[in-house]
């Protein structure tokens, strides 16, 4: 169930940021500002369970590829290769982060704020 907050965590990002980006009225806005408190919402949650670096490196990987990807597709920004590969490679890295994060590391987080 973390990584499936982290997941929302990043979907929601991509909303925010787009309403950075293009918000004009007070109902913008407003929406804007409710999804940036429903990512921070699902990074604390994921948090919970996983290492929090684990979490903002898959979360801000995952948004990033995101957004640039809805710029090409949606926003008409400029295309190139170079630009998908290196999506590629954040992509690769968060899957790496997610299959490299073992239980044990979990364990020992959690435990280690049991005993605060």
């Amino acid at each position: 169930m973390a990584w499936f907050y982290v997941l929302l965590a990043a979907v929601v990002e991509v909303f925010w940021v787009i309403g950075l980006r293009y918000s004009s009225t007070i109902w913008e806005w407003i929406g804007t500002a409710i999804a940036i408190v429903f990512s921070f919402y699902f990074i604390i949650k994921s948090s919970e369970k996983l290492p929090s670096g684990t979490v903002y490196a898959v979360f801000t990987g995952l948004g990033a590829a995101a957004i640039v990807t809805l710029d090409f597709v949606v926003f008409d920004a400029p295309y190139s290769v170079g630009k998908v590969l290196f999506i590629a490679l954040i992509i690769t890295g968060v899957i790496g982060i997610k299959f490299t994060t073992d239980e044990k590391e979990r364990k020992a987080e959690s435990s280690d704020e049991g005993g605060k």
